[in-house]
């Protein structure tokens, strides 16, 4: 399957039955050393009698959890390999605040492959609205729920204290650490927090529907932060902010977890660079990417990233990358020239909009036929 017909099979709704494709996707594949993006359905719906914008191979989307990580492990990566920091460091070493009750044990290994035992969400802007100072201290300073290392609990929280140690580790903020870490080594013109004005943004969905139903119903997480007298609730069609709550409210949009906005084209061209990492040791030490890359103690999670199993070109390879709450997702195949990307404002319907789950795997078929290269495969 091409792109363009990834794309548009997306857009139909993938026979998904009752649920409704996005109203827009663009979908890029990169392999064997050929490069295609393809853009199908709209990047904002029609509003009254505003007509609705196309979406195009430039259209920028908001990555969500992408951004743990296209920037959050990839500064990482790099910080790892000029020996800023170690995997086993404790995260108390650079946050004073992350102490008690257990956390002094926590490293930044166990925060990258969600084993820190923290909590999955919390709405942190209730109890601190537009002030990351305060939020990121409440974060900090919240009982674990789960024992260290005990398991697997997939936490926006860790991604949140990583991008703190970022910062503090580089002594700049997370969004120009970012730009010098990333954005800017590897090229990528068209990705960073909070987009320009006039830049051709997708609409992410209408308001903040989703996290003020889980803060509602406790559904799926338990709120254990306060939330009484929060009124700061969106309603309107998002578009150039940043959908998820926490990195709107409480962060200004920057955030080690969520906020990124990129293009399917920027993506591609990360996962291009992480896939032939060997080739790129001007930026990182191809050994540190490989352990990033590698199994760890769960199925399906290494550090920072997914795993997923896959047969191309009849083949047992692992895709390695992230999907984003919005309907976006990355990944690439270590040392074998295949990346994709994908890039959907699937939550922007009054229906029941399709799992990014299922848009990716999509994507990862229209990839299972494409040629490969390099070294045998790794499992």
């Amino acid at each position: 399957m091409t792109p363009a017909a990834a794309a548009d099979r997306l857009v139909a709704g993938c026979g998904a039955g009752a649920e409704h494709g996005p109203l827009g996707a663009v979908v890029g594949l990169r392999a064997g050393g050929a490069r295609e993006i393809a853009a199908a359905g709209n990047r904002v719906p029609a509003v009254g009698a505003v007509a609705a914008e196309p979406a195009t191979t430039d259209t920028r989307f908001d990555v969500a959890s992408v951004t743990k990580a296209v920037a959050t492990t990839t500064a990482l990566i790099r910080l790892v390999s000029d020996r800023s920091v170690g995997l086993d460091d404790r995260a108390a070493h650079y946050l004073p605040g992350f102490a008690g009750g257990g956390k002094d044990r926590i490293t930044l290994r166990h925060l990258l492959l969600h084993r820190a035992g923290l909590w999955e969400w919390q709405p942190l802007y209730a109890a601190a609205p537009g002030d990351p100072a305060a939020a990121a201290a409440l974060a900090e300073s919240l009982p674990l729920r789960h024992p260290p290392d005990t398991g697997r609990h997939y936490s926006d929280l860790g991604f949140m204290l990583l991008g703190r140690v970022i910062e503090a580790v580089t002594g700049a903020d997370l969004n120009d650490a970012v730009s010098g870490l990333v954005t800017g080594p590897l090229s990528l013109h068209a990705t960073g927090f909070r987009p320009p004005p006039g830049a051709p943004v997708a609409a992410s969905a209408f308001g903040d529907a989703a996290e003020r139903r889980m803060v509602a119903t406790g559904d799926p997480y338990p709120v254990v932060v306060g939330t009484g007298g929060f009124d700061g609730w969106r309603d309107a069609l998002v578009v150039g902010d940043a959908n998820d709550g926490k990195a709107f409210h409480a962060f200004a949009g920057v955030s080690g977890h969520a906020g990124l906005f990129s293009t399917v084209g920027d993506m591609l061209t990360w996962a291009s660079v992480l896939a032939d990492a060997s080739a790129h040791d001007d930026l990182w030490d191809p050994r540190i990417v490989a352990e990033f890359t590698a199994p760890g103690p769960d199925a399906g999670q290494a550090l920072g990233f997914r795993r997923y199993a896959r047969v191309i070109d009849g083949t047992p390879e692992v895709v390695v990358g992230h999907p984003g709450f919005t309907g976006c997702a990355v990944g690439f195949v270590p040392d074998r020239g295949v990346a994709l990307a994908l890039g959907t404002n699937r939550l922007v319907t009054r229906a029941a909009p399709v799992a990014t789950d299922a848009l990716w795997s999509e994507v990862l078929t229209a990839a299972d036929t494409v040629p490969v290269h390099g070294r045998p495969a790794r499992g």
